[in-house]
C-alpha cells in the first residue's frame, strides 16, 4: 500500500501530538535512540525532527505531512498547505527588555544587542518598528537568560510570562501567537489518496480535540421545572431529553465546554436539577 510520509516535532510539542494521534487510533512508539518510531498503521510512516526543520522539509516534499509550531512556518517563511490548527502549545512570540532600560535612549548612544532563536521574525519586527541601529545575536536556547550582560533585547515565545518576569524583563510587544498546526506539502494534498486519508484523519482530530475541550453533563430535572431548566442551557444543538421512570420528570444530557460547566453546575442545582453527573468526552463530531 502507497505511504504517507509523516513527520512528528521533538521536544515540548511531542506529547501533545502523541495524544492526539493515539486518541485517534494512530499509535507511535518511540525509543530514546530511534528517529523511525513504529506506527500501527499501514499507510503511515513516521519520522522524528525538529520542529524547526519541519516546514521547509514539507514544503521541499520529503515529508507529505507533519506537525510543527506556526511561528517556525513563520520563521522558514515555508510555502505549506495548513490543515489543522490544533490549538495546543498555545504562545506568544513577545520583544522583552530588562526592567528599567529606556530603549530610544540606548538606541540614540549605541547599537543594541538584539538576541533570539527566531532571525527572520526578529528582523521584520525590527524594521516594523524602524530600529535599523542593532546587532543581532542567534540564541540555541535559553534566550532570557542574555539580558541585560549579553542583550538589551529579546524575541522569545512566552507560555504564562513567569519565565519573563523571573528574569526582571517586561514585554514590550506581543509579535504573533503560535500554536501546532498540522501542514502538508501542497503537490501531495493533489494526490487522490493522501488526500483522502487526510480527510479522514483531519475528522478524528478534530473530534478529538472537540472532545477534549468538552464534558457532558447529566441531570434530572422535575416536570415543575423543565421548561425553566431548559431554555437555560447552553449545548451543541439541543439537549437529549428522556422521560424518568415513572413519570416523575426528565434525564437531560448536554455537552458543554469545560469552564462553562464549573459555573454551570451550582446554577443547576439552584435551578432544581437533581442526581448532576458529569464526565469526560473521548470524541465529538459537529
Amino acid at each position: 500500500m502507497k505511504k504517507i510520509r509523516m513527520v512528528l516535532p521533538k521536544g515540548r510539542m511531542f506529547e501533545n501530538v502523541l495524544n492526539l494521534l493515539r486518541e485517534s487510533g494512530i499509535i507511535v512508539k518511540t525509543d530514546e535512540r530511534s528517529y523511525r518510531p513504529y506506527v500501527n498503521s499501514d499507510f503511515l510512516e513516521v519520522k522524528l525532527m525538529k520542529a524547526q526543520n519541519i516546514p521547509k522539509l514539507i514544503e521541499i516534499g520529503s515529508h507529505d505531512v507533519g506537525f510543527t509550531g506556526y511561528d517556525w512556518i513563520e520563521e522558514t517563511g515555508s510555502d505549506v498547505g495548513e490543515l489543522l490548527d490544533t490549538r495546543f502549545d498555545t504562545v506568544s512570540i513577545v520583544s522583552a527588555i530588562p526592567l528599567g532600560l529606556r530603549l530610544k535612549s540606548v538606541l540614540s548612544k549605541r547599537r543594541i544587542i538584539v538576541a533570539s532563536e527566531y532571525e527572520n521574525i526578529t528582523k521584520a519586527y525590527l524594521r516594523k518598528r524602524g530600529i535599523t541601529n542593532y546587532i543581532f545575536v542567534r540564541t540555541f536556547g535559553a534566550t532570557e537568560v542574555f539580558p541585560p550582560e549579553d542583550a538589551d533585547m529579546i524575541v522569545d515565545n512566552m507560555a504564562t510570562g513567569k519565565t519573563i518576569r523571573s528574569n526582571n524583563l517586561k514585554v514590550l510587544d506581543t509579535i504573533l501567537k503560535s500554536s501546532t498546526r498540522f501542514i502538508a506539502n501542497k503537490k501531495s494534498l493533489k494526490d487522490p489518496f493522501i488526500a483522502s486519508k487526510l480527510g479522514e484523519m483531519i475528522l478524528l482530530f478534530e473530534s478529538v480535540i472537540n472532545g477534549q475541550q468538552r464534558v457532558m453533563l447529566e441531570m434530572n430535572v422535575p416536570k415543575s421545572r423543565f421548561d425553566f431548566i431548559v431554555k437555560r442551557l447552553p449545548c451543541m444543538r439541543s439537549p437529549t431529553v428522556a422521560p424518568l421512570y415513572g413519570e416523575e420528570g426528565f434525564a437531560i444530557k448536554i455537552a458543554v465546554k469545560k469552564d462553562e460547566a464549573a459555573k454551570l453546575i451550582p446554577k443547576l442545582k439552584k435551578w432544581g436539577a437533581t442526581d448532576i453527573l458529569e464526565y469526560s468526552i473521548r470524541k465529538v463530531i459537529i
